[in-house]
């Protein structure tokens, strides 16, 4: 457990910070909250507790003093096109570790371009993605790869009952698609592909109950980063059912709303990991509730890990290559439960 150690969650106060928060603190962690909204800070610092310290992307010593004491930094702030080099800096800087819960494919590919020689030189540990898509998609088919070394391709299928987007997914997708222009990515071939043409339309079948969905075929999620940062796989492809993948670019959707005392909504899913190798197929599937929700046991156990030494990189690694992954995905029960078939 946490044994009060001091933490930083920057950008505490948004929707997926709050859950941090409320598993730092559950896990017997002091989170210290930072970000830049410094009536959000003091709000929700008065009702927790807790020590809050305003802190902005753009001011490198304001985010000196949010990190100063703390063993860790967890980013929660979107959209991290912006925050993430500045909180990775003021990390490297404090000469502590630095996980985020970044999903935008770009901000991810930075990390792993700037950082990756930097923060290995340091002996520093930076882990980018570690939440629900980006992190747990990697530990699925990392598991699902077994004693392969190789693999032809790896798949990962959402399966979600609805996507209610929080403010922040809204405002980094925005941002994402600024940086990108008019055209998407693939990752085929070990390489990056832009394309213009529309992504395809296909069926999927999903385990039972869930069953045969339409999906939306190379819709590329942070998964088509992390992946083939460790893993030898030429062909990463992502899938989102037609129904979640309209419901998050729709501007009518609703946020998120909570349907329990925890803060987590009705959403449920299923994730369908696949890696092939030839004419054979292995499989990982978790189940669980609320995407925003599960980050938190996501980032705050890779974050136990981190401090803890159980790590098997150093520099900037994703989930599946700095961590056991079978293990790490066994110790997520029961939020997410967990089925290998080898």
């Amino acid at each position: 457990m946490g044994s009060g150690r001091q933490v930083a969650v920057f950008g505490a106060y948004g929707h997926t910070g709050r859950f941090v928060v409320a598993e730092l603190i559950a896990r017997g962690y002091v989170p210290v909250l930072s970000g830049r909204d410094a009536d959000k800070l003091a709000a929700m610092g008065h009702e927790a507790g807790l020590d809050v310290r305003v802190a902005s992307a753009d001011d490198p010593a304001s985010l000196d003093r949010a990190l100063a004491g703390t063993s860790a930094v967890i980013n929660c702030a979107g959209p991290f096109a912006s925050t993430t080099a500045p909180v990775i800096e003021a990390a490297l800087r404090a000469r502590i570790p630095y996980l985020d819960v970044a999903a935008e494919i770009e901000a991810n590919l930075d990390t792993f371009a700037h950082f990756a020689d930097r923060a290995r030189e340091a002996g520093a540990l930076v882990v980018p993605a570690m939440a629900f898509f980006g992190g747990l998609g990697d530990l699925l088919v990392t598991a699902a790869m077994g004693d392969w070394k190789e693999a032809d391709s790896a798949h990962v299928a959402y399966g979600l009952s609805h996507w209610h987007p929080t403010a922040g997914t809204r405002l980094s997708g925005a941002v994402s698609r600024e940086r990108r222009g008019d055209y998407r990515l693939r990752y085929t071939g070990g390489q990056w592909e832009h394309r213009t043409d529309a992504p395809p339309v296909l069926d999927w079948s999903f385990p039972e109950p869930l069953g045969s969905r339409q999906v939306i075929g190379e819709f590329t999620m942070a998964d088509v980063v992390t992946i083939p940062s460790h893993l030898s796989i030429p062909d990463v492809t992502t899938y989102m059912t037609v129904e979640a993948a309209g419901d998050v670019v729709s501007p009518d959707t609703p946020a998120p709303t909570a349907a329990d005392e925890s803060g987590r909504s009705d959403q449920t899913f299923v994730i369908d990991a696949v890696v092939r190798s030839g004419d054979t197929e292995r499989r990982a599937v978790a189940r669980g509730k609320d995407i925003y929700a599960v980050t938190a046991p996501l980032v705050v156990e890779a974050l136990g890990r981190v401090l803890d030494g159980r790590v098997h990189a150093v520099g900037v690694a994703s989930a599946g290559r700095m961590f056991s992954a079978d293990d790490f995905l066994r110790a997520l029960s029961p939020q997410i439960a967990l089925e290998l078939h080898q």
